[in-house]
Parts: C-alpha cells; structure tokens; sequence
C-alpha cells in the first residue's frame, strides 16, 4: 500500500526549519511534502526509499535553510540520487540504507552532525545514542547536560483563538511564555505536533521534561498538573485564551498519590442517591396534596356558600342523577343544542316541567366562570322576555344549569330558508318588541345593571306563543356602580367577547362595554328580522349591505320577500330603526328606552296585529313628551328613512320608566 501525506504549501518565515514526523508508524514509497507544521521524522518506523527531491520548489533566499532528520529510521533505497542544494542537510544516521553497500554517496548523509533546533540552542556536538528502551525514555535536544533521556508529561493543549495563523514564527516564543507560566525552563518545554482546527484553533501536544533529571518527582507532576487543571496560566494577548484537552501523566500515574477510597460501597452510594430521591418525591407529594385540599376546600366553601344563595332565591338545586334520568342519561335524541359553554339536553323532570338542561364540557375553566356567572345573574332576575332559571346541578366535575323549555326553539332558525313556515312581520315585529323589553330590562331595572354582551338571534328564544325571551348570560357584565360623587361610568373596560357580525365596532376597537354595546347586537338582530339573512355570510357583510342598500334607494331588494305583505310606512320605520342601532358611532345610537318606544309606535301603526297579540301591554314605555323630552312628531316617517332626526340617550330617563307588571324582586 502506498501512502502519500500532503501538507500546504508555506514560504518559511524563519531561516531554519526541520521537519518533524514524531511517533509515527509509516511505510511509505515515497514521501510528498507540501510544509506546514511536521519538525522531525528521528525515531520512527519509516521504511521504503529516500525522497531525493522534497525541497523542489522552496525558496531559499538569503540565509534560510531546511533540515531533514530522518535518523533511527528504516529506510533501504534512494528513489533518486540525492542532490540537496547547500542550504539543504539530510541526516539518515541509523537507517539501514547507511549499511547498504550498493547505494553511493550516501556516506556523508549518514555522519552524526551538531544540528541548530530553531527557537533553541545548539544540541550536542555528536549524535546522542538512542535512549534505553525499557523506560518510555526521550532525548531532551535542548538539555544543557548533553545526550539527557528522562520521561516526559504529555499535555493536549488548545490554543482558542490566537491571534496570528502561522504558528512557526511565533514557536520560540510560546515555548518561552508556556514555560514561564509554569515555571519551568525553556528547554523543558517542547511542542511535539500542532495542527489548526475550525475557528481557527490551534490544537497542540507538549511535552514535558524534568530539569536536569531523569524523572519528575511526584510534587512536581501535581504542581503541573494543578496548573493546568486550575487555569492557573496567565493569558497571552498573542497566543489568546487556551484550554486543557487531557493532561496525560503517562509512567508517572503509578508514582501520583491515590486517592482514599470512600469507605461506602458504590452500591451504598447508589442505595443513598436514590433513597433521597425518593425522600424527596415524596415530600414534594405530600406538599402538592396539602395544598390541593386547601384548594379543593376553599372551592368547596365558595360553592356551599352559592348553594344557600341559590336555595333563599327559590332555585332548585339538582342532583346529577335527577337530571340524568330526565334527560334518558344525556342520550343524542334529547340534544336540542350545542355552543362553545357545551351541550343543551331537552329533559322532563320529576315533576313533569319541562326543561332545558344545559351542560357544561368536562374541566372547561370558562365554562366555570360562565356557570358561576350565569346563576349569580339569573337568579335575581324575573321578567317575562328573559329566559328564566329552574336549577342547577353543582356535583364533582358537573355543572348544570337548567331553564324553562322553550318548545319553539330560537329566532335563527326561524329566519332560515330551511324553516317549514315564515315568519310574518307583525310576528317578526313582536319579537324585535319582546327582545327590546327584555333588554331594557336588564340596562335600567336589575340591580345592578346589566349588560348581555351576546345579543344575537340564536340568543332569543321562541315559547309555545312565539313570545320572544332573551337567554344565555354566560358572558354578561354588571354595569358599573356610581362612584362616592354619585356618577357612574359610562363603560366598563374588559376583553372583548361575543360573536363576530354582532360586535359594536367601538367596543371591539377600545375594550370599552357600554349599553349601546348591546344596542349594537340588537339592531344586528332587527335587520336579520327584516331581510332573513344571516350577520356574516359568503365573505359579506348585514350591516353594510343594508346601509348599501339604503344609500342606493334599494332598500326593498333585501327585505325578506317570505314575510308576506306589510305597510311601506311601518317597514321603512323599522329598518332605520335597525340602522340607527348599528351606526359606529356611540352617540348616534339610540338609548333601549327609545328602541323600545319606536317599536311601540310601530306596532300601532301595523295593521293585522290584532290577530298577533302583544303581551304585557302594561309594560309600554309612555310617549308622555313631558317625560321624555321629545315630540313624538320627531319620529314621523315623512321623507327618506335617514331623514330621521336622532334623540340623544340623555334625553330619556330610565329612573322613571315602569318595569312592568312583576316586580324585579319577586319570582314569576
């Protein structure tokens, strides 16, 4: 096998140069050298034939010079007749091609000669004799007792970012500051092979020789060793930071101390170690237990304490298996709904109500906020357009709420092309009324105020008559409270919640939730009762396309056609109404006082509505111009649907308006 080693070419910056080839077993042809970092090849098993043309190509100008020690080797033949330049001294003592009588003018290549190391001193004036072999002797070549063998130290040493990229140069002078570092003597030091890695980093291994001596002496070995495990050798600006890779005590491991042993076992150790694991698991265990009991009991008291509440407003409070067994166990056939608090079951209870059960997912966080909320809310509210609560069920890992039956489900789906029978618009106008009760309401006389935040069709159910009830007050807030001057905000700051095409634009761009937030959804609802469609739909958006609509004079070509026919007048009237409410500014909103006063207007004026009739007439709020401030003639329909004049919410007060024929602290 032939094998050829390659280096990069380099021009010489000293004016010697020897190259190394240290503990190296090479059978090689020929040997190709491009220079870079190899000193020596002495004292190796390199056999084959002399390379007669290595220094081809090297500049030899002025005094600088290159040697070739190739002595202690195993080489046989010439490749060529050797004809090195002056400047040029091959040494092939102790080869056997020095004994070969067949290859001439070899003699002089085999003669011991004094050579000049570069960075050192002279070595000794005749060829040392090879060190004894039965200890890992070396010749120390820069010893000042001449022919000295001793056994070194050898240290993996990195250079991690000097500041030069040819090493040569600058040799002598790391050996010196290396050295001084580790108080030892220049000659001490040698750098045996360098190579330059990724960085670049320059990757070294030293050796180390006893002063004067054979061998080192133990405190010696640790000193060194200390030095360099501790980092205790002062940076260079040139040479940089270093690090240690393997400090190598080679023939002095057996004369460093031992360490004592412990007197523990490696299986005590291990026995240990993993009994204070385990001590420690379960005490982390017991603290995790402590502290989710206390969790669990504070949740506990805060639940009992919500129950008696619930019992003093007349809520039943359910049981699990009650409303299991009222629902066929929670089976699909009596699902009648679903949304993002979960599931709504139609049930029948023990005493034969009928009732909307509706279920909360399992470990939904907001649906236990949504659950609390929604008892709190409902249970001090009564009137007959808002959903009313029967119970609730409050056991391990269920939450319940359960609310009258509404048999004819919700507007949505009336409003649909898939619904069986249209919605006429006297029918569709009562509703609009009932929801607007049922809002102003909550607005002016639960106390305190409320606003619903979720208005939308899906939002207001149907009874067995069609009256119109609003539900779902997971995600309402309570108005804020007057402050010590006795004025109260006129919004409350909170993260945006409730469903897109429904969401007043103020509200979704500031975070503040005023009354006029639920005017907004609400007016959304008015004009899914006047055109059928939905507030989103195909990339498109209600509000614009009625306003589009109006602007243009073609406000007839989105009225839903299935409502059959109805006054132009009363039809004009309700969808500015539904436009006023949806207006993006605030205060061009109409206040629910004066939604539900327009709606009453309206409803007189709509012929047919004896056969439709309006519940709870009592609860109309007055047209008195003396409590309102404003002329009724203000609302006339004559001219275009935006000649409207628009009333300030100001302008009504709702401290004077009646709630109705059921006081708000009395059940139904």
């Amino acid at each position: 096998m032939t094998t050829t080693l390659i280096f990069n070419k380099h021009k010489f910056k000293q004016f010697c140069m020897t190259v190394l080839f240290m503990n190296d077993h090479l059978n090689q042809a020929e040997l190709i050298f491009f220079w870079s970092s190899f000193r020596s090849m002495e004292n190796n098993n390199l056999d084959g034939s002399v390379p007669s043309d290595v220094w081809r190509n090297i500049d030899f100008s002025g005094n600088r010079s290159l040697i070739l020690d190739f002595h202690n080797n195993a080489l046989t033949i010439l490749a060529n007749p050797l004809t090195p330049p002056a400047n040029v001294t091959i040494l092939l003592s102790g080869n056997p091609i020095c004994t070969s009588q067949n290859q001439l003018n070899i003699s002089q290549y085999c003669q011991s000669t004094s050579v000049v190391v570069p960075g050192g001193s002279t070595n000794n004036d005749t060829l040392c004799p090879p060190c004894s072999t039965d200890l890992p002797h070396e010749n120390i070549l820069r010893s000042p007792i001449p022919c000295l063998c001793a056994i070194p130290l050898h240290v993996d040493y990195r250079l991690k970012s000097p500041g030069f990229w040819d090493f040569v140069p600058y040799e002598a002078e790391f050996q010196h500051y290396l050295s001084s570092g580790l108080s030892l003597s220049s000659y001490q030091l040698e750098v045996s092979t360098f190579m330059w890695e990724e960085g670049p980093r320059l990757k070294m291994n030293l050796k180390l020789f006893p002063n004067n001596t054979a061998l080192f002496n133990s405190g010696e070995v640790l000193r060194l060793r200390d030095m360099f495990t501790g980092w205790l050798i002062t940076d260079s600006d040139i040479f940089g930071p270093y690090e240690l890779i393997d400090f190598i005590p080679g023939w002095y491991e057996n004369v460093l101390p031992r360490r004592t042993k412990s007197s523990l076992t490696t299986g005590a150790t291990v026995g240990i170690v993993i009994a204070a694991f385990a001590a420690a698991a379960i005490l982390s265990s017991l603290i995790t237990l402590i502290i989710l009991r206390r969790h669990s009991s504070q949740i506990s008291k805060r639940r009992n304490a919500k129950k008696i509440q619930m019992k003093i407003d007349g809520v039943k409070d359910l049981t699990f298996e009650e409303l299991s067994n009222s629902t066929s166990n929670f089976s699909d056939s009596a699902l009648i709904g679903q949304g993002g608090y979960g599931k709504v079951y139609r049930g029948i209870l023990a005493d034969g109500t009928g009732a909307a059960v509706k279920r909360t997912q399992q470990g939904s966080l907001q649906g236990s906020e949504e659950f609390f909320t929604e008892i709190e809310l409902l249970s001090r509210l009564h009137h007959r357009n808002l959903v009313s609560l029967v119970g609730y069920c409050d056991e391990d890992n269920e939450q319940m709420l359960v609310y009258e039956y509404m048999p004819n489900g919700n507007l949505r789906d009336h409003l649909s092309a898939q619904a069986k029978e249209a919605l006429s618009f006297p029918m569709r106008l009562r509703i609009a009324l009932g929801s607007s009760r049922g809002i102003l309401y909550l607005h002016t006389e639960a106390d305190p105020p409320i606003y619903h935040r979720d208005i939308k069709s899906s939002n207001i159910l149907l009874d067995s008559k069609f009256v119109a009830k609003v539900a779902d007050f997971g995600l309402s807030r309570l108005a804020p409270l007057p402050a010590m001057e006795g004025v109260a905000p006129g919004h409350v700051s909170t993260v945006v919640k409730g469903t897109p095409g429904y969401l007043d634009p103020e509200y979704f761009l500031t975070h503040n939730l005023t009354d006029k937030s639920d005017v907004y959804s609400l007016g959304v609802v008015f004009l899914e009762l006047l055109t059928g469609m939905q507030p989103i739909s195909h990339g498109k958006n209600l509000v614009r396309e009625v306003v589009a609509a109006n602007q243009s004079g073609m406000i007839l070509s989105v009225v839903d056609t299935r409502m059959g026919p109805c006054p132009g007048e009363c039809l004009e009237r309700f969808a500015a109404l539904g436009l006023r409410c949806c207006r993006d500014e605030t205060d061009a909103r109409p206040s629910m006082a004066e939604v539900v006063r327009e709606l009453e207007t309206i409803w007189q004026m709509t012929p047919e509505t004896d056969s439709v009739p309006l519940e709870l007439e009592s609860e109309s709020v007055s047209m008195d111009p003396s409590r309102t401030g404003t002329q009724p003639s203000s609302w006339s329909a004559g001219g275009s649907m935006m000649a409207y004049q628009y009333m300030s919410s100001s302008d009504v007060s709702g401290s004077n308006l009646p709630s109705g024929l059921v006081p708000s602290t009395n059940p139904r």
